[in-house]
């Protein structure tokens, strides 16, 4: 079978074309930056105060406040902060312990950890932290739970 020039040069043209749009499309993406997570939640000011909102929500919760009890709270406050600014694309550094350090022999089990996470889902929803955010936030901290949970 033998194609005809006609069509080979529609068909060169419809590639050219389309990979012309291609690169147009992936030079307007490339050429503006998107948003760092960090950005998009509003920075240090609004991740300090989700974080207070948390900790306010857990203080609360009987479901898990007594873990808290002997808790340096305003410490964990800023470990909270810096580790979530961190996770999240901005300039802090957490400086607290990992993990497994800081859960081992608590005996935390996965109740406890959902608890938590409610308690946090709470606080964003306070603030209205858009839900596209909420996951990708939760996506990026619900990697600890191994280092954390120690009991089902």
């Amino acid at each position: 079978m033998r194609i005809s020039a006609n069509y080979l040069a529609i068909g060169l043209a419809a590639g050219l074309l389309m990979t012309a749009t291609a690169c147009s499309t992936l030079e307007s993406t490339m050429g503006k930056a998107t948003p760092s997570l960090y950005d998009r939640l509003g920075q240090k000011p609004a991740i300090t105060a989700v974080v207070d909102e948390f900790v306010g929500n857990v203080a609360k919760d009987n479901r898990i406040n007594g873990r808290f009890a002997t808790t340096d709270i305003p410490r964990l406050k800023g470990h909270l902060v810096d580790q979530v600014c961190m996770a999240t694309g901005g300039p802090c550094t957490y400086k607290g312990r990992d993990m497994v350090t800081m859960h081992k022999g608590m005996g935390i089990t996965n109740a406890d950890f959902n608890a938590l996470v409610e308690d946090l889902v709470a606080a964003l929803d306070t603030f209205k932290v858009p839900q596209a955010e909420q996951k990708e936030l939760l996506g990026l901290l619900g990697p600890m739970k191994p280092d954390i949970v120690e009991l089902p």
